[in-house]
């Protein structure tokens, strides 16, 4: 995690007596990572937090994948999704390898249990809506264009506000989107979600002056934080590619304090501030957070490259090593046709891709541009599910047929090859 915090009550030292008003213990747990030498936090509990019953297994969470030895680029059309299920269970793997799984989520009901992902980090991105994440760590605020890292263990349960009418994109009616829609990144592979360590400070964890954000740029959680309450409480914890139903005899938020390096936080991407340059930069400057074999970039509204003969829009590339997924979040992509809000599109490695025709000579007096997109870029390639195919737009790979550069035209000659203009056939 970015940096030490603590929230509500705690003693003076680790590992030490902790009273309740009652005479009675407060019971410490220590929430540990990586065999206790990754980042830990230490919280105080009412209630023992081992006293769980009334285990059972609910449902599979092996993702089926399709088409999985077919190379092409991908345009998924997510605004033709519908309300399902709620913040959890309507979660729909569209992408996915043994590093990460890419689902989407627009809840048609809220949460009546709370969950915890033992499998892996979850880092969602909500497109639309706001809500509180209600967390063993305190209460996090959240709305459109957050991030929310969730650390794997993580009790929480998601309470998504109703979606105001102006805030619902045209066309889509309020059964169709009642509360919002995020995407989820959830790290598979047993890494965490965090800050690049090149904006970080090596002896002191601190973010670097170059970094494009900072610790003033998250928000940690706050109170309220515990909830004392006996009943029948169910909490859904994912592991070994299930969901296990338990049930605790007291509210499972019943934490007291914490402190420690391990918790959920939220950064809004409007709080990035992009790197610019002359000329075009790669990719990297972009980048938010990285777990093992994957990285999430966000591409904010920002100045345009200033060189005088600047193209001021991504040059054609090669996915060498990895896959490449743009999730399209608002303003005008100018370096693709066809794409809107809530497009997804997925350029394989091995494929070269890069501006659609025509945008590169459109793109030469543009000063500015004002798109989002949250990118996804992984070591290992993304698999479609079957949920992906049905949003698949076929006539995507396509699309870059077509003149790039249609000022040739009329001059009687074709682009000139190694130095030497080229006869047009006529």
């Amino acid at each position: 995690m970015p940096y030490y915090t603590q929230l509500g009550d705690i003693p003076a030292k680790r590992h030490i007596q902790f009273r309740r008003p009652d005479g009675g213990l407060y019971s410490e747990e220590v929430f540990g990572t990586e065999g206790f030498s990754g980042p830990t936090s230490t919280l105080y509990h009412i209630y023992p937090p081992t006293q769980v019953s009334g285990w059972k297994p609910m449902y599979s969470t092996n993702v089926e994948y399709v088409e999985t030895d077919i190379l092409r680029m991908r345009h998924l059309v997510s605004s033709r999704l519908t309300a399902h299920g709620d913040p959890v269970e309507g979660r729909r793997v569209i992408l996915g390898n043994s590093d990460v799984e890419m689902s989407l989520c627009q809840p048609a009901k809220g949460m009546d249990y709370h969950f915890k992902n033992a499998h892996g980090d979850e880092c969602l991105f909500i497109h639309f809506g706001s809500g509180t994440l209600h967390t063993m760590f305190g209460t996090l605020k959240f709305h459109a264009r957050d991030f929310i890292v969730i650390p794997r263990g993580t009790i929480y349960r998601m309470v998504m506000d109703e979606l105001p009418d102006d805030d619902r994109p045209a066309g889509v009616t309020r059964q169709e989107m009642p509360y919002g829609k995020f995407i989820c990144f959830e790290a598979v592979n047993g890494s965490h979600v965090a800050p690049p360590p090149r904006y970080i400070a090596k002896k002191t964890a601190q973010f670097l002056e170059d970094a494009p954000y900072c610790e003033r740029d998250l928000r940690v959680p706050k109170l309220p934080l515990t909830w004392d309450e006996q009943g029948s409480f169910e909490v859904r914890i994912k592991a070994l590619n299930r969901v296990h139903s338990y049930h605790f005899d007291y509210h499972p938020l019943d934490v007291v304090g914490w402190d420690g390096c391990y918790y959920p936080y939220c950064f809004n991407a409007d709080d990035f501030s992009p790197i610019v340059g002359m000329v075009h930069l790669p990719p990297p400057i972009h980048q938010v957070f990285e777990a093992h074999n994957f990285v999430i970039c966000a591409f904010c509204p920002r100045p345009l490259d200033f060189h005088p003969k600047a193209i001021p829009i991504p040059y054609n590339h090669s996915n060498i090593d990895s896959d490449e997924v743009m999730y399209y979040v608002a303003g005008d992509y100018k370096a693709r046709k066809g794409i809107g809000v809530g497009s997804i599109s997925l350029h394989p490695l091995g494929i070269p891709h890069g501006p659609h025709p025509g945008t590169i000579e459109q793109s030469l007096d543009k000063k500015f541009t004002d798109e989002l997109a949250v990118m996804c870029d992984t070591f290992r390639p993304l698999l479609p599910t079957r949920a992906a195919i049905e949003l698949d737009d076929p006539h995507y790979p396509e699309s870059w047929k077509g003149e790039h550069f249609p000022s040739l035209r009329g001059t009687g000659r074709a682009p000139a090859m190694h130095g030497h203009p080229m006869p047009v056939n006529r």
